[in-house]
């Protein structure tokens, strides 16, 4: 059994990954909140997240609500983590990381603080599904010059970061096994493709979870993998998968999913 410390508790992935964790028999001893959220001061059980009376505190009160944790988990925001994740390494704690659209500044301040610390998994996506993806995405530079590689996500409307964190990873992957040299982001007008761009389009709709295509077409062919998750809790599985995982490393450093499935 591990003690987690999870931030966003009351939001809906922190509702999944507490609901997950406690499944599988973990203990959430720490549930923080931004200090206007009107969560404040209820327990997991008041909010019908989990059996538990673990009270919601701000995130001022970090230090309090990780202190006796094993690993502390968050998918909240930049501004947020900017500062969260320094104090929680500073402190010794495990960290599974799933916040998205760092600024490159923030992503270094973030890295910088962890690296040679505490051990932690930082990922855009915690579905197994993706993580899988991404593995057989290098696999794909075996197809000739003339395919053309595109990628397309589909987010529901609350999302704040386009194109999404798995879309830039799974983009990353393809530019270095393809060679490609920039990423156009969607079309207008009269806009040929060059042989050197990787193509992104993020559309935001309804609730969907997440949806990420990856396309080839050749002249006489197309290739389409599609992931689909059907609820958070695909994610807040993988960020439990994680939490267990990360509690037995010892080396401090920033693993990534496929470490945690033993992809690399």
């Amino acid at each position: 059994m591990l003690k987690l410390c999870v931030a966003g508790a009351a939001g809906r992935m922190g509702n999944a990954i507490i609901s997950e964790a406690a499944a599988k028999g973990h203990q959430v001893i720490g549930a923080v909140e931004a200090s206007n959220s009107p969560f404040l001061g209820k327990s997991l059980r008041e909010l019908g997240i989990c059996d538990s009376e673990t009270h919601i505190v701000s995130s001022e009160r970090l230090s309090e609500a990780v202190r006796d944790a094993d690993v502390y988990l968050t998918f909240t925001t930049p501004a947020a983590e900017v500062v969260n994740v320094p104090l929680v390494a500073s402190l010794g704690k495990r960290i599974v990381l799933g916040t998205t659209g760092f600024t490159e500044e923030q992503n270094r301040q973030v890295r910088q603080a962890v690296e040679g610390n505490v051990p932690a998994v930082f990922s855009p996506n915690y579905s197994v599904g993706i993580n899988i993806l991404f593995k057989v995405a290098q696999a794909l530079k075996a197809f000739p010059r003339e395919y053309n590689f595109s990628i397309s996500e589909i987010h529901h409307t609350g999302k704040k970061d386009a194109p999404s964190g798995t879309a830039k990873k799974l983009g990353e992957i393809i530019a270095e096994a393809r060679g490609y040299k920039r990423t156009v982001y969607g079309r207008d007008g009269i806009s040929p493709r060059q042989p050197e761009e990787l193509e992104i389009a993020a559309l935001r709709a309804g609730g969907v979870p997440g949806i990420h295509n990856l396309i080839v077409a050749g002249p006489h062919e197309m290739l389409r993998i599609e992931h689909t998750a059907f609820s958070r809790n695909v994610f807040a599985q993988g960020a439990v998968y994680a939490a267990e995982w990360i509690s037995r490393q010892t080396q401090p450093r920033i693993f990534s999913m496929e470490d945690v499935l033993g992809l690399s």
